[in-house]
């Protein structure tokens, strides 16, 4: 969330830049407008409550003197009474400004491109010459998976419903191979591993800024407080929740979990394969971080996601979101995106994202400055990566003429075989 003094104080500013997001600047008009009759409400009141002052002196030099006091104190129980309805009108005023905060998406930073949707992202990078380079003619990675009896799509949809998948075999295998190599590498990296629940309540997610606008986008239990996870950047983040924590250096967290979201309004696309599920398998990496290290930190953070790519020699290429394109509570995004040769494009399988102080504020993390000073603390999450889309680009990238696929090499110790071959 933003800080409502910042808005208050740079109104030119913060229009320019949400005007950039798409976003509705109505919201921000009603703020600011609620804004300034809180604050003649504020003066009013202190008027009221200078007035009270002054009534109660009479009042005791009047008894003192013993005079009849009957008429101010009269007067000062009129003026109690407006003290308390200026009181709730301010109080009003301020739980509806509260409420549209909670609608207003992060401002982004002067160097993220301005534009109105993915169409207008900037590739800053990428890496065609990994592995086998930009493979062609190679079948679907849902074929090919079906054929070596690794996936079954069918008796997902038995189980559940479309959008979920059922690994087996060296499928089963491959998954749990990708989850201990990636948080192997990151682990390496000072990353420290947290396994949480796949469930959270509403105050988690709203911290890291999915509740309450995305509501329509998670899975939640029926008649309790619990949703399930969207990705581990929710129990992971909030697992500082409303505490001051120390950041004389980074904190550097590795969480490997399954993932659910409904996938609202994604209109049927992708509905063959590996691509958008509603259960998913994910390495995320979250960082706390203090305003000073951030930016440097993010950039570690997406060197730290890049590197699982480079080791698996899997292309991809490293996209700069426009501002039309950020998330909600995004400040800043690099999406890497791996090739799928069957699509000829590249597919988005992480997302790292720095927030500023926006979750740190919903969520009451703080750490203290050099000066001693509280502050809110900048948070850094990103996939590292999304298991699915990975094992979609290796059966892909890695198949053979004969219909087997090779494994990557920094995978073979972890599945303890080179090859998947048909049975």
């Amino acid at each position: 969330m933003l800080d409502l003094k910042y808005l208050l104080n740079n109104k030119k500013e913060v229009v320019k830049k949400l005007s950039s997001r798409n976003f509705d600047l109505q919201i921000i008009n009603e703020i600011l407008d609620n804004g300034d009759k809180r604050n003649v409400l504020i003066h009013e009141l202190e008027l009221l409550q200078a007035k009270r002052n002054k009534l109660s002196e009479e009042i005791g030099i009047k008894k003192r003197n013993g005079e009849d006091v009957s008429l101010l104190l009269d007067e000062v129980n009129k003026v109690k009474i407006e003290i308390d309805e200026a009181d709730k009108a301010a109080d009003a005023l301020v739980s509806r400004v509260n409420v549209l905060m909670q609608q207003v998406p992060n401002l982004p930073y002067d160097d993220v491109p301005v534009g109105r949707n993915d169409e207008d992202n900037v590739c800053v990078a990428e890496h065609p010459n990994l592995g086998r380079g930009l493979v062609k003619n190679v079948e679907a990675h849902y074929d090919i998976a079906t054929k070596l009896n690794i996936i079954d799509f069918v008796r997902s949809v038995k189980l559940a419903k479309t959008r979920f998948v059922l690994y087996k075999n060296d499928g089963a295998k491959l998954v749990r191979a990708l989850a201990n190599f990636m948080l192997d590498s990151h682990i390496e990296k000072g990353y420290k591993e947290i396994m949480p629940a796949h469930l959270v309540n509403s105050n988690m997610l709203y911290g890291t800024g999915q509740l309450p606008k995305f509501g329509e986008d998670l899975f939640k239990i029926e008649g309790n407080d619990l949703w399930l996870i969207p990705t581990a950047e929710v129990p992971v983040t909030n697992y500082h929740y409303d505490e001051i924590i120390d950041l004389s250096s980074p904190i550097k967290y590795v969480s490997y979990t399954k993932c659910f979201r409904s996938e609202a309004g994604s209109g049927g696309r992708d509905t063959r394969g590996l691509i958008r599920q509603h259960e998913f398998h994910k390495v995320e990496l979250v960082k706390f971080v203090s305003e000073e290290d951030a930016l440097k930190e993010w950039e570690k953070t997406v060197n730290d996601a890049k590197s699982i790519l480079d080791k698996l020699e899997i292309p991809y290429r490293e996209m700069l979101l426009s501002t039309g394109d950020l998330g909600f509570g995004s400040a800043k995004t690099i999406d890497l995106e791996l090739w799928i040769p069957s699509e000829q494009k590249y597919r988005e399988t992480s997302s790292i994202s720095i927030y500023k102080d926006f979750q740190g504020r919903r969520a009451k993390i703080r750490y203290r400055d050099e000066s001693g000073k509280t502050k809110y603390a900048y948070t850094i999450n990103g996939s590292g990566l999304a298991i699915d889309r990975v094992i979609a680009a290796i059966l892909e990238n890695y198949q053979n003429p004969d219909g087997s696929v090779s494994i990557p090499k920094a995978l073979v110790p972890y599945m303890g075989k080179e090859i998947i071959k048909p049975e």
